[in-house]
């Protein structure tokens, strides 16, 4: 795992985003608030301690897409509590027929990805053309095997759970079923796997 400060104004209250795969933190760059906000992708290695949070009142967890999955493998490791904890377009079970990715898929994915079949990718994420950020595709692949190979997450509680109609990467039936048991704090909208230009501010999401 890596981390970034996107913002570190010593707040009282911390977000922890764990993003998504190969997007990088630019959907999350344009959210305003007065938190600050801690950014962790690349889930290769989920054992990297973050930095030490105790100094916060309130820390909110943003689990998005892969990082979903990691989120809670990463938590039951280090035990780490969080005042909310919030899923977006993923699942704790990331590469699953009926909860999460569809093996085929994934596998088909991890087999052709070029810098084509990426930009294609983030294509598919966006919902539109929208330029693929700069990747190691070496390291972005591996990281990929690294998912599949940790399997599912252990049980993890979300006081939120947001859930696109038009998400072409989790379809949108699996969500739903990898839910059910979390169903009443599970919101739906219309929205791409990266549905973040939705919002303006961190607030509209985690409340």
């Amino acid at each position: 795992m890596r981390f970034q400060w996107l913002k570190q104004d010593h707040s009282k209250d911390v977000i922890v985003v764990f993003g998504g795969w190969a997007l990088g933190s630019e959907p999350f760059e344009h959210l305003a608030g007065n938190q600050d906000v801690l950014f962790v992708d690349d889930f290769r290695d989920i054992e990297v301690l973050l930095p030490d949070l105790a100094e916060y009142d309130t820390r909110t967890a943003v689990a998005y897409s892969f990082g979903v999955a990691a989120f809670g493998h990463w938590q039951a490791l280090h035990k780490v509590s969080f005042d909310r904890q919030i899923a977006i377009n993923g699942s704790l079970s990331p590469v699953d027929r009926r909860l999460g990715i569809p093996p085929a898929v994934f596998e088909a994915t991890a087999a052709n990805m070029s810098p084509a079949q990426f930009e294609a990718f983030v294509v598919n994420c966006y919902g539109e053309k929208t330029p693929a950020p700069q990747v190691d595709l070496e390291a972005r692949i591996a990281e990929l095997f690294s998912v599949a190979e940790r399997g599912a997450a252990p049980a993890t509680h979300f006081d939120l759970i947001w859930a696109s109609t038009q998400d072409r990467i989790f379809p949108i039936g699996n969500l739903r079923r990898a839910w059910a048991r979390q169903s009443e704090r599970l919101r739906e909208m219309d929205a791409s796997h990266v549905p973040f230009g939705h919002w303006q501010s961190w607030q509209e999401i985690v409340t």
